[in-house]
């Protein structure tokens, strides 16, 4: 087994260009361009990156119920393959976490599942492919 990796920090925005601009303007991060899109923008850091996403993003995660409370950030563990997505989403569930999206493909390309942990922090288990 691989070790995972943080791969970002999300953070749910109302505006997600200006406060993508307020951190990238404070400590001089690159936007990562490949990513951008209506409802996200993404800064380059050193460790994991910075994620922004607009309130659209509740849906696609399968959040909705948690709109405009509850959850403002998640964290993506980035994984070496599809194959340890499928393989860590339901060990994630023995330990007590709870699936809200099965393992899917997103618009973006990326293959993930999204959960919350006992304690009702949303996270993502995530492959990026090259």
């Amino acid at each position: 087994m691989t070790m995972a990796t943080l791969g970002y920090v999300n953070i749910f925005a109302r505006d997600i260009v200006a406060i993508a601009d307020f951190y990238a303007g404070l400590f001089g991060l690159e936007e990562i361009r490949e990513s951008r899109s209506p409802i996200f923008r993404g800064l380059k850091t050193k460790g994991a990156n910075l994620g922004f996403n607009a309130p659209e993003a509740y849906a696609l995660l399968n959040l909705e119920e948690f709109t405009g409370g509850g959850i403002k950030s998640f964290l993506t563990f980035d994984v070496a393959g599809v194959a340890e997505v499928d393989r860590l989403t339901p060990i994630a569930v023995a330990k007590g976490a709870t699936l809200l999206k099965a393992p899917f493909t997103t618009y973006y390309g990326w293959y993930q599942s999204v959960l919350l942990d006992p304690e009702g922090n949303a996270f993502r288990i995530n492959f990026v492919p090259a």
